[in-house]
């Protein structure tokens, strides 16, 4: 049996729903994001979930609509009716969703709006997109009246001695009365980016000897309106170029969100991108693109990928045209969108590409590029050596990104079989003990975290999955060999999701490894499968490719009966975190399924026993509370939800530098949380070396790695915990 993916992701947010150019703290810390777990489920399941049915009536964006509801109806683990409450809540996410920052609409608008609250069930039945039509009509409105007052505000200098306080809504809070109300919070917004502008550039000033004449409030006052004007100029182009198919599926995940927070659909593009993204490889030329103007801007190469190779493409070149071999002709990219440009510029291994160039200094010439395979290998498992807390103890350290497999290719990168190298590595340089470091990471294929658990226990169940109707299945690990049978922490905090969630939580049950870290993982306890909509209906090839839809299909449950969903892995260990006190997790997202549980499977394992985790609690709390740096976490702690919480901001220079100058200070306590070496031996080992030193860039990586390694107070008290294993076997 397969089982597909769950990584952590933000569901993307197109430019209808762009809150601002300007960072809002408020905003960042409210994560949109889905976790992916998708599952190809036994053969006959499968058949079963693409058998044809009779294609709905209408255009192409008519039948993707009712296509997609028609699948969430026959497979979603827990369907909904489709009744004036669903329609309710979709009309309140949806336009929330185009204006969160409520930036363009009003409550005029909101009036217009209101008569279809009850009737976009009636639509999505129909096929009709009447909601949507309206919304984008008066959001394209809304762009031309804003961007008239944004290039009026900012022609004119701000009144610094003046003004009152803005107070940034959020999600719930109600859109303006009137185009009067939010003209003046368009003003107010500004000047609050304005501010921020010129206290940062005055501190910058400060610290730049060179500068011989410092400019005074006045001259940055005026750079930051041109800043903050070009800023507003590429946001609205951006926004203005944004594809009605995007916007239209922003509309479409509006719908899936209805369900859970991880069903989703993807267009075409969309899932290719996953697909990449996922696997950690493409065959193309290992550039990163953006819309500049009318081209396309390279923002990035992918270091050791073709065009790094090539030497002739870099960051901020212009690209204008493209043409494949054997052409003669190239094609203008003017005013193309990068999701376009891009299927232009990939392409097979060992075909080249031909770029049409424009440099910084107004160069123009055409090169070439021999497309390859790029991977970007700092998403990959990689282990390290480091000194442990007992004498002549040798600790082996494992970080892993995420639970990556690339299902396109047999011989491509599998994360179970890149974690048992590292382990063998560790195990041939005779380690006491290894850390494995699940921090962040968003899970991923749930074949190899079954093979992962399997490294370290015989055979036996690891996650038990149960679908809609109660029925249950068992996924177990039928090698009975272990890897490693030695002592493991592993590693987690808030945003270990999914995959990480399984892995924690079977070496929980079984006994045999120490879960560390925040108070609980992410919660996210659910299943998705991709389904290719084109299979689910006949003929129609004219409208064809409709896209996928991810779903929710299943649920799955710890060993012991419980699931992690909503509630997550509570950690055996709990550390001090920053961001302890900020509500995140599955519980934030929009309409998250419930926690349960079932019957527990048999489990049972003999190879490494914990039987004295009480007292292993008891050292680390005793640690903790002599440790100045997690005392200063925990203190942080308060800070960082203050933070998030704080909505209103001053609108005179004079009261935006003293709230600027007091946050300062006591940010500055805690600059040097993580300054400190705290670890000491942090090496490679010596086989990984021989590839690390081919590569200069891989070196500079590495040597980073090490020093983020050493400089870590989570893996410092990792070590502790596992000589206080050794000294009480």
């Amino acid at each position: 049996m397969f089982f597909r993916v769950s990584l952590l992701t933000i569901r993307p947010h197109y430019p209808a729903a762009e809150p601002t150019p300007v960072a809002d703290k408020r905003k960042l810390m409210k994560i949109r994001g889905t976790f992916l777990f998708s599952a190809l489920l036994l053969v006959a399941a499968f058949t079963a979930a693409v058998l044809p049915e009779q294609t709905p009536p209408g255009d192409k964006e008519s039948v993707i609509i009712q296509t997609m509801m028609r699948n969430l109806e026959r497979y979603h683990y827990q369907p909904m009716s489709i009744d004036d409450d669903f329609s309710g809540r979709m009309y309140n996410y949806y336009l929330n969703d185009v204006d969160g920052a409520r930036l363009f609409f009003t409550q005029q608008d909101l009036e217009v709006f209101n008569k279809h609250k009850t009737q976009i069930d009636d639509q999505v039945q129909a096929g009709s997109y009447d909601f949507f039509d309206l919304v984008q009509e008066r959001w394209i409105s809304a762009l031309d009246k804003t961007e008239g007052w944004y290039k009026a505000i900012l022609a004119q200098p701000f009144n610094l001695d003046q003004g009152g306080d803005v107070v940034i809504p959020g999600d719930d809070a109600p859109w303006k009365a009137d185009d009067k109300e939010l003209r003046q919070y368009w003003h107010d917004y500004m000047k609050r980016d304005v501010l921020n502008q010129i206290i940062n550039k005055q501190a910058e000033n400060e610290e730049n000897e060179d500068l011989q004449v410092k400019p005074g409030v006045k001259e940055l006052e005026e750079a930051a309106r041109e800043k903050l004007l070009e800023r507003y100029d590429d946001w609205f182009e951006r926004m203005r170029k944004s594809k009605l198919s995007i916007r239209r599926s922003q509309y479409l995940n509006a719908l899936t969100s209805m369900f859970d927070p991880h069903t989703t659909y993807y267009r075409p593009k969309d899932k290719e991108s996953f697909d990449i993204r996922f696997s950690g490889r493409l065959e193309g030329i290992g550039a990163t693109l953006q819309n500049k103007d009318d081209y396309t801007k390279v923002a990035t190469l992918v270091v050791g990928g073709p065009a790094w190779k090539a030497k002739e493409l870099e960051v901020d070149d212009l690209i204008m045209a493209v043409r494949q071999q054997g052409e003669e002709e190239a094609l203008d990219i003017k005013d193309m969108l990068v999701e376009d440009v891009v299927q232009f510029i990939r392409g097979d291994k060992g075909t080249t590409v031909y770029l049409k160039i424009k440099k910084p200094d107004g160069t123009i010439k055409e090169i070439s590029i021999v497309r390859d395979v790029v991977v970007i290998d700092d998403n990959y498992a990689k282990s390290l050596i480091v000194d442990g807390v007992g004498e002549d103890e040798t600790i082996g350290y494992i970080n892993l990104p995420s639970f990556y497999a690339d299902f396109q290719d047999e011989d491509g990168r599998f994360s179970s079989k890149d974690v048992k190298a590292e382990l063998e590595k560790l195990k041939d340089r005779d380690v006491d003990g290894i850390i494995l470091d699940l921090r962040s990471n968003g899970g991923g294929s749930l074949r190899d975290v079954i093979d992962m658990v399997g490294y370290f226990i015989p055979e036996g169940p690891v996650v038990q999955v149960a679908g809609r109707g109660g029925r249950k299945e068992i996924l177990s690990d039928r090698d009975p060999s272990v890897v490693y049978d030695g002592p493991i922490v592993v590693l987690v905090n808030q945003y270990s999701a999914s995959a990480s969630e399984i892995l924690a939580a079977a070496l929980q049950d079984y006994g045999r490894a120490v879960i560390v870290g925040s108070n609980s993982t992410f919660g996210k306890g659910t299943v998705q499968r991709f389904i290719d909509m084109d299979r689910t209906i006949a003929g129609r090839t004219d409208i064809k490719p409709l896209g996928t839809v991810k779903l929710t299909m299943q649920k799955f449950y710890r060993i012991d009966g419980g699931s992690t969903q909503l509630r997550g892995v509570t950690p055996d260990i709990i550390l001090p975190d920053s961001r302890s006190l900020i509500e995140t997790g599955e519980r934030q997202q929009t309409g998250p399924l419930a926690w349960s549980e079932i019957e527990p499977a048999e489990y049972y394992q003999d190879v490494y026993r914990i039987d004295f985790m009480e007292t292993l609690r008891e050292r680390s709390n005793d640690r903790i509370a002599r440790n100045p740096t997690f005392l200063k976490i925990q203190e942080n702690a308060k800070r960082v939800k203050r933070q998030s919480d704080w909505d209103t901001y001053p609108l005179t220079l004079a009261d935006y530098q003293a709230m600027n100058e007091a946050n300062k200070r006591e940010a500055e306590k805690y600059d040097d949380l993580f300054d400190s070496e705290v670890i000491s031996g942090v090496t490679n080992i010596e086989v990984d070396l021989e590839e690390i030193k081919t590569d200069e860039s891989k070196e500079a990586r590495n040597a980073e790695f090490k020093k983020n390694v050493s400089k870590d107070v989570y893996i410092q008290e990792a070590l502790n915990i596992l000589r206080d294993m050794r000294e009480l076997e």
